[in-house]
């Protein structure tokens, strides 16, 4: 879905532009940020990506990361820039809460707001809208944005292909989710052509973890891992304790879930880590088990039918025992 069109002239000069995500941003956000950026400097615009928050260590190597700028540590440059944007590209998020303290700045922006995005129940704040929740991944809508929407079907150049595959990649779990489609295959294999590594960015992205990390993962399979075989579901609750002993840092705790969702006849997985001011929590499933409901009616959250987030106030203890309260209500789903 497209809406506001009309105002896609404005592409037609050179113009002062932000591009925003999410907070603590994933491989499809900084992907999708980072080759829309490549595409937008080669037409000639005047482009900065700015960010409420850090990201995880395995995207630092991304074509384009050294020009990222996050907001708490150069605020006073980077209000300027919100300040003198024409227009705010906002990626991979599809409610302005989503993006924490940049919330206020965003929402007071004068600057036309574009929203691309693939997440349901996108908030009506945006002066530009290019939707679609059966996208497997922002980075996809990025693509076709370039070379469907614009027009511009020899843009994309390797530093783009490369972002936009990572993306694409990290947001389908290495396209094995349902959200792969034949047409999600065929932009990967254009991407290729493009010049994007497969190879290389599995590597970088996959093959990079530290001593820690992975000393962190044997931790959790061993004692943080638990079992409900009665609903098919399994988790892991993690303390502040168990990420202050590994030395946790931004991405360290990603794709943690999938080793819970991997256990044969598991249908659900959840992941709750203590954040300190918050618990985090990450659902996955398989089939019809809808985590976006579980999370948005129980976890001020939501997302997509098989992956979602939320967060809770209450302690660890207390939202694990609300989270295994629910299954009950879809114990049908979950064992069939």
């Amino acid at each position: 879905m497209l809406k506001g069109e009309k105002n896609l002239y404005l592409l037609d000069e050179p113009k002062k532009i932000v591009i925003t995500t999410h907070h603590k941003p994933d491989g499809d956000a900084l992907g999708s940020s980072l080759g829309l950026y490549h595409w937008l400097k080669a037409n000639k615009h005047q482009v900065n990506i700015i960010l409420s928050s850090d990201f995880p260590t395995f995207l630092d190597w991304l074509p384009g990361r050294e020009d990222v700028i996050i907001y708490p540590d150069q605020q006073e440059e980077a209000q300027e820039l919100i300040d003198e944007a024409d227009i705010l590209f906002c990626l991979d998020y599809s409610a302005l809460s989503r993006t924490n303290i940049l919330e206020p700045v965003i929402r007071e922006a004068k600057g036309q707001k574009w929203m691309i995005d693939h997440h349901l129940d996108p908030e009506d704040f945006a002066d530009l809208c290019y939707w679609d929740s059966s996208a497997a991944a922002t980075a996809q809508l990025v693509y076709t944005f370039i070379v469907d929407v614009v027009g511009d079907k020899n843009g994309i150049t390797p530093e783009i292909a490369t972002n936009l595959y990572s993306g694409i990649m990290t947001d389908t779990g290495s396209f094995r989710f349902r959200s792969t489609t034949s047409a999600v295959h065929h932009i990967i294999a254009n991407l290729i052509d493009a010049g994007a590594k497969n190879w290389e960015i599995h590597e970088q992205i996959y093959n990079s973890s530290t001593e820690s990390r992975l000393k962190f993962l044997g931790y959790c399979l061993l004692n943080c891992l638990e079992v409900i075989p009665e609903y098919n579901t399994a988790l892991f609750a993690i303390s502040k304790e168990d990420l202050a002993k590994f030395d946790i840092t931004t991405g360290d705790t990603e794709g943690l879930v999938n080793y819970a969702l991997s256990i044969k006849g598991v249908r659900l997985a959840g992941l709750f880590i203590d954040r300190t001011e918050l618990i985090k929590l990450s659902l996955r499933s398989i089939g019809d088990i809808p985590c976006n409901e579980i999370c948005k009616k129980h976890f001020n959250g939501g997302g997509h039918l098989n992956a979602s987030g939320g967060s809770s106030t209450d302690d660890l203890l207390t939202t694990v025992n609300r989270f295994k309260a629910i299954l009950p209500e879809y114990k049908e789903i979950l064992t069939k």
